[in-house]
């Protein structure tokens, strides 16, 4: 089995992949360290700030350090200058919030696995020309689990995993796996930047402790 399809085995058994951005350093540390001592093993670090290549670097130096098998993905990749730069910090691979050819090709070449924001058939078609073979359905709330439900049959090559507007239930969450995503994308309704400012990483820690104990409930 090939890297990019052992690293997608990886987030679907996980089922979920927890996504954030500060722009302390420290505080990612602590927040990353929250995250894997709840069981998270693949974390998408969003690149969303003027120091977030550096801070990126340092969380990967780190997960060399103290979290054996963990991933790292980097994500809010939007141009190919976004994707030179992402290559150089050594992520496990790479996520954008749209669907750029241009970016895509790049990073095939790279042999680097790129999951595109995807929002139509049309996107998603052009994301699997590129060499995609995961796609992220954003913004999730938008969309819907209905929207995975009506395309699931039209590429059955792909795996999906939707971002934006997932909640912490079951109700949710269950409602996407039955339309046929292999994950879900958690932000803001998972790690809050209220939760960040206040550095309150027990309540981070409890909440994907939560997050993982719905997805294997979901998934027996």
């Amino acid at each position: 089995m090939g890297k990019q399809k052992q690293i997608i085995e990886k987030i679907s058994q996980q089922g979920i992949l927890p996504l954030f951005y500060h722009e302390s350093p420290e505080v990612c540390t602590d927040t990353v360290q929250a995250l894997y001592d709840a069981g998270m093993r693949i974390i998408e670090f969003t690149n969303r700030g003027e120091n977030a290549l550096e801070i990126f670097k340092s969380l990967v130096k780190q997960r060399n350090e103290k979290w054996p098998g963990l991933l790292l993905a980097l994500g809010t990749i939007k141009t190919v200058s976004d994707a030179k730069a992402a290559l150089k910090c050594d992520p496990d691979f790479i996520i954008s919030p749209g669907m750029s050819r241009e970016v895509g090709e790049k990073l095939t070449k790279e042999k680097m696995l790129w999951i595109p924001g995807c929002m139509t058939p049309s996107e998603i078609m052009n994301a699997a020309e590129v060499g995609a073979t995961m796609v992220k359905l954003f913004p999730g709330n938008v969309l819907g689990p209905s929207f995975m439900s009506a395309i699931k049959e039209l590429f059955p090559g792909m795996y999906f995993m939707p971002t934006g507007g997932v909640e912490l239930t079951k109700e949710s969450i269950q409602a996407w796996f039955d339309a046929g995503v292999v994950a879900v994308g958690m932000g803001s309704k998972l790690i809050s930047r209220q939760l960040l400012d206040a550095r309150d990483y027990a309540t981070i820690s409890r909440r994907a402790s939560e997050a993982i104990a719905i997805i294997q409930a979901i998934k027996k």
